[in-house]
């Protein structure tokens, strides 16, 4: 099918995605209603550039040492360009991708036709060898800036992707021994990363390279598509003072027209100085932060609530394109498309309440992509129909059509009406009647019809369904993902058809499917995945809770349903294994659901303990950016819930959280809420109307209240409030006769905690962890998604990575270690090689490994200043038990197989290895020709007392 010539960036006013775009930001708009400053007067705060500079700078990332990786870099972005920092060999690299790029050959399939493409990067090679970097990613600005060391001067850099033009200005002034220093844009091949996993189909032709023409100080390199189209880059680098130079880079994508190149060709041209580009850029983000505030005193994770909302900001925009599992940050990985079974939906969760509707494309693109969803099902299906694909492009293009239901298919067929729970979302949070009519309606009942094909009554007389799939569980018949997506569905459309006033004629058969649906399959343990298929194995998504959340058809304000949910949700997470990240993040908002905030955190700060990179990045084999943002949700779940018609102010808070403020946090039913606690006790919540609706309020204070601003109110026993309340108008509720200070403000910090980013390393210490990234050859990990990349032993055996530690570092009976996980296809462990270490003397070398086919009893060679000498090295095999006096200081219950998973355990081991404290060492050297082979992942040297 033809595709439409790229996404409009400023171009859409246009048929429904007019409404949509103008509805998802009315609640900005009616901020001019004549009771705004009514509303002001009520409660203030955050209002100064100063405070709002203040605050932020105490959750910017830095950097004291120079990142190795994307997931430990800084990241820069404005939806359509992205850009990430750190070291390429001898360089400091700026990623250059664009959101736009991608292939256009569906017939490929989503892993290579329709694949994002990369577009290059830039190259800061210095004069002298890099030595190390101080820097700060700073969040009101939006700016990275700070000094690269090398070891003939220093590099001071500043740089930032234009919060509204698709621009990146990277700026760098030497000093005097690295005037000389080179600032280019290196293209790369247009290829889909999916190349890490496996080699292209048969038969998929690659796109030809590069075209690169310099025009004076102007040079574009434009890459052709074989499916037509391109890539454009057009840069100058304009010289500065002693030395200095600043690139400015435009990137662009089209499709099927060339149009690419005019566009870079003129942003580029369109160039002023660094300081007037900042400033447009820098008056787009503070007017985006000023949306909505919140603040909770646990400093490690209101850091990581800003920097997502940062993120979230660097990688969307209404007008961009949904966003691939990566983001616009595009990196190595098996996944280089689109997920529509949880990574779309979580990715945008967060602009909900946080009142950055404004970062939502998702109603936009199914409302200008239907027919796409219609093409998407088999020819029999398409009359009345529609349905999506479990990953394609961002306008839904793939291979293939959606599963037919059956005892031998993995038909996944329930992802267009769980995207669309996104587009109910955005029309609960905005009333906006236009995202109901245009986009809600229409392609829901599409998407419910799809299901009508396949219920059929039982012998019980209730309505069944075939085996579907369970993301990614497996098959089911009465499949939960189904039962409560077609359970949503349908009251969806009934509670739709009610507000458009439309006589539905298919409005009798969903009452009838509401009243017969057989229900939600059962067991001991709690929910199951379907008839007769019980959870029972280790298993990362929440897809067999989704009634419960965040469908909240199952919910706490019914007891028996509160105890199937605490059931369910502890006898899921009970199983570790193929636990990842948003297990424990969607763990933390079904706690929050029970009203459990201490559960929540736990669950959180797992995530963040165990899987959380040190730029907050995650990944799963490759980059994967719904986790983190899910994480966020999770924090606005504790804060601020507004299911069903009720809100619920602070429904989940951990005991420990005593001081909690939220400002314009914006809910169902298009309400902007405000509520400060201090101490433990709620002093009050403002609540102002953005559409009229009635208000059902759980302010979370108890005894009677004073509700100011309002005629009509009224308390019920259970503490809840129902309030009239007009558009544009607003409440104070606090208890009554103690009417309080309405001052939004940051609250005090309990849970200190040192900022995210790179932590100096400490070498003057007693221990001094060695980074081993450049000398890792060796791959003996795998994800449990893909077996085949990597062998430990030499029988293509692995590790299993969710087993092993996420976050780059590790400790042992106190000893620290730096320890790369890292994506799939990439080294992680040192066979055979020298070693280099930091000078110094030192008394012990501590080694982080294992033998492969049985325990090694070998020697290193241990190069000091001044001579070498060989030392004993034993290793114990990765199967066995310590036999050498080492500590276990990792284990795992799987091994990884070429034909599958096994239940073996497998072991890392803290092995002390004697050095001479009288001498200078410069390096050790395995053996390259000992067998069984010792591999080494992290080495620490001790000195000596």
């Amino acid at each position: 099918m033809g595709q439409p010539a790229g996404f409009p960036r400023r171009d859409l006013l246009g048929g429904a995605a007019a409404g949509v775009l103008l509805g998802a930001l009315r609640p900005a708009t009616s901020a001019a209603s004549p009771a705004f400053s009514e509303a002001r007067a009520l409660c203030h705060g955050m209002g100064t550039d100063a405070e709002w500079s203040r605050f932020l700078a105490g959750q910017d990332p830095c950097w004291e040492r120079l990142p190795r990786t994307w997931y430990e870099g800084p990241f820069l972005g404005n939806g359509f360009v992205g850009t990430q920092v750190y070291r390429d060999q001898g360089a400091l690299k700026f990623t250059v991708d664009h959101s736009e790029s991608q292939d256009h050959r569906p017939a490929f399939g989503n892993e290579w036709g329709v694949a994002r493409l990369p577009i290059g990067k830039v190259l800061l090679t210095p004069v002298g060898e890099l030595t190390g970097a101080r820097l700060r990613l700073d969040l009101w600005n939006a700016e990275l800036s700070g000094t690269v060391t090398t070891d003939k001067g220093t590099l001071e850099i500043r740089a930032f992707v234009h919060g509204t033009r698709d621009l990146l200005v990277v700026d760098v002034a030497p000093s005097a021994g690295e005037r000389g220093f080179g600032l280019t844009f290196a293209p790369v091949p247009a290829v889909s990363q999916r190349i890490v996993r496996e080699q292209p189909p048969k038969g998929f032709e690659p796109n030809p390279p590069p075209v690169t023409r310099a025009e004076g100080d102007l040079t574009v390199v434009v890459q052709p598509l074989v499916a037509g189209g391109q890539n454009a880059t057009a840069y100058r680098v304009r010289r500065a003072g002693h030395g200095g130079k600043t690139l400015f880079l435009s990137t662009s994508h089209s499709h099927p027209g060339t149009e690419a190149e005019g566009k870079a060709r003129s942003v580029v041209g369109g160039v002023s100085t660094v300081d007037a580009l900042a400033g447009t850029h820098r008056r787009w983000w503070h007017s985006f932060y000023r949306r909505g505030f919140l603040s909770i005193p646990d400093s490690k994770l209101q850091g990581f609530y800003w920097i997502q909302l940062y993120k979230l900001a660097s990688a969307a925009r209404a007008e961009a394109p949904i966003m691939a599992t990566t983001g616009p940050w595009l990196e190595p990985t098996p996944w280089p498309s689109v997920w529509y079974n949880l990574n779309a939906q979580l990715e945008y969760w967060p602009v909900h309440g946080s009142n950055h509707l404004e970062l939502d494309p998702i109603p936009r693109t199914i409302a200008k992509n239907r027919q796409t969803l219609i093409d998407g099902l088999r020819p029999e299906y398409r009359a009345d129909s529609m349905g999506l694909r479990r990953s394609a492009d961002a306008r839904f293009a793939d291979a293939g059509f959606v599963g037919v239901p059956g005892p031998d298919a993995d038909a996944e067929i329930g992802d267009l009406p769980w995207l669309l729970h996104n587009v109910w979302l955005s029309y609960r949070h905005t009333m906006d009647v236009a995202i109901l009519r245009d986009v809600l309606f229409p392609v829901l009942r599409k998407a419910m019809n799809y299901y009508l094909h396949f219920l059929a009554p039982g012998a019980d007389g209730r309505l069944h369904l075939p085996p579907t799939f369970s993301p990614e569980y497996g098959r089911a018949p009465d499949c939960h993902y189904d039962l409560a997506l077609i359970r949503w569905s349908c009251r969806t459309l009934l509670d739709a058809a009610k507000t458009l006033r439309i006589d539905d004629p298919l409005a009798p058969k969903w009452r009838e499917v509401l009243d017969k649906l057989v229900d939600f399959p059962v067991d001991e343990h709690g929910l199951m995945v379907g008839t007769g298929v019980p959870f029972a194995k280790s298993h990362r998504h929440y897809s067999h809770l989704l009634a419960a959340y965040p469908l909240y058809l199952l919910n706490v304000d019914n007891p028996a349903q509160a105890e199937l949910i605490s059931k369910s949700l502890a006898h899921w997470i009970s199983f570790e294994g193929a636990l990842r990240g948003f297990s424990f993040t969607g763990a933390a908002s079904l706690s929050a659901a029970l009203g459990r905030g201490d559960d929540a955190l736990n669950h959180l700060r797992a995530f963040v303990t165990r899987f959380a990179q040190p730029n907050t990045m995650y990944y799963e084999a490759g980059p994967v950016i719904e986790t983190p943002l899910s994480a966020a949700q999770a924090i606005h779940d504790m804060l601020c819930q507004s299911w069903g018609d009720t809100i619920r102010i602070f429904p989940a808070l951990p005991a420990i959280w005593r001081d909690v403020t939220l400002h314009d946090f914006l809910t169902q039913g298009a309400f902007q809420v405000s509520a400060v606690r201090e101490g433990g006790v709620t002093k009050f919540v403002r609540v102002r109307s953005l559409a009229g609706e009635p208000l059902k309020l759980r302010p979370s204070i108890p005894g009677k209240l004073e509700v100011e601003g309002a005629r009509n109110w009224r308390q019920r026993p259970d503490g809840t409030v129902t309030i009239e309340l007009a558009r544009g108008h607003e409440v104070l509720v606090y208890p009554r006769g103690k009417r309080p200070d309405t001052t939004i403000a940051p609250v005090p910090v309990s849970v200190p905690a040192p900022p995210w980013g790179l932590p100096a390393l400490p070498p003057a210490g007693d221990l001094v962890p060695v980074d081993l990234a450049a000398v890792l050859n060796s791959d003996g990990v795998t994800s449990e998604f893909y077996l085949g990349d990597g062998d430990f032993d030499g029988g293509g055996n692995t590790y299993p990575a969710a087993q092993l530690p996420q976050t780059g570092q590790v400790t042992d009976d106190g000893v620290p270690f730096l320890f790369v996980n890292g994506s799939e296809g990439t080294p992680n462990n040192v066979v055979g090689a020298t070693i280099p270490l930091p000078a110094g003397k030192y008394a012990t070398l501590h080694v982080l490994g294992a033998a492969d086919t049985g325990n090694a009893v070998t020697t290193l060679k241990v190069s000091y200043v001044d001579g070498s000498a060989e030392v004993p090295l034993r290793l114990t095999g990765w199967r066995a038990a310590a036999a050498f006096g080492e500590s276990e200081a990792i284990t795992t219950n799987q091994l990884h197989a070429r034909a599958g998973v096994q239940s073996v355990k497998l072991a890392i081991f803290h092995q002390r290895v004697p050095l001479d404290p009288a001498r200078e060492v410069v390096s050790v050297t395995l053996p390259s020709a000992a067998t069984p082979r010792p591999h080494v992942f992290a080495v620490t040297l001790e000195k000596g007392k």
